[in-house]
């Protein structure tokens, strides 16, 4: 059993997928999320910086539609447009992140204008 998450907060899908799932009651899986500004659905393409701080916040936002929080996080995916910019990514990331951290994979891609994107698993608390 598994129900989309779905919040007016977060960016609108694109095309035929959902902003997430929660499958058996309890785990999240977060579609990739970009630097898209959720009221405009528009691409903010600012620094790198500006651009992983809006996707990480973007992630949040679903995370809260599922009951879950950056503290639930298991696994993140990070596809990033230009490795240079890892150590600045790392920077943000340990923002939104506390020990144990999440496993997680970083690949280099080509995302077009964007700089990253980012997809989550979590697991709702009992």
């Amino acid at each position: 059993m598994h129900q989309a998450i779905y919040t007016d907060k977060g960016a609108k899908p694109l095309g035929p997928y959902s902003q997430g799932i929660v499958a058996q009651g309890r785990t999240v899986y977060l579609s990739g999320q970009g630097p898209v500004d959720p009221a405009s659905g528009k691409l903010v393409l600012g620094t790198f910086r500006e651009q992983a701080e809006l996707t990480l916040s973007n992630v949040g936002t679903l995370l809260e539609a599922a009951g879950a929080t950056w503290a639930d996080v298991v696994q993140v995916n990070v596809f990033i447009a230009d490795q240079t910019n890892f150590a600045v990514f790392n920077e943000v990331y340990a923002r939104f992140v506390q020990e144990p951290y999440p496993a997680r994979s970083t690949i280099e891609a080509c995302l077009g204008q964007m700089g990253l994107e980012v997809a989550a698993i979590a697991v709702i608390p009992e």
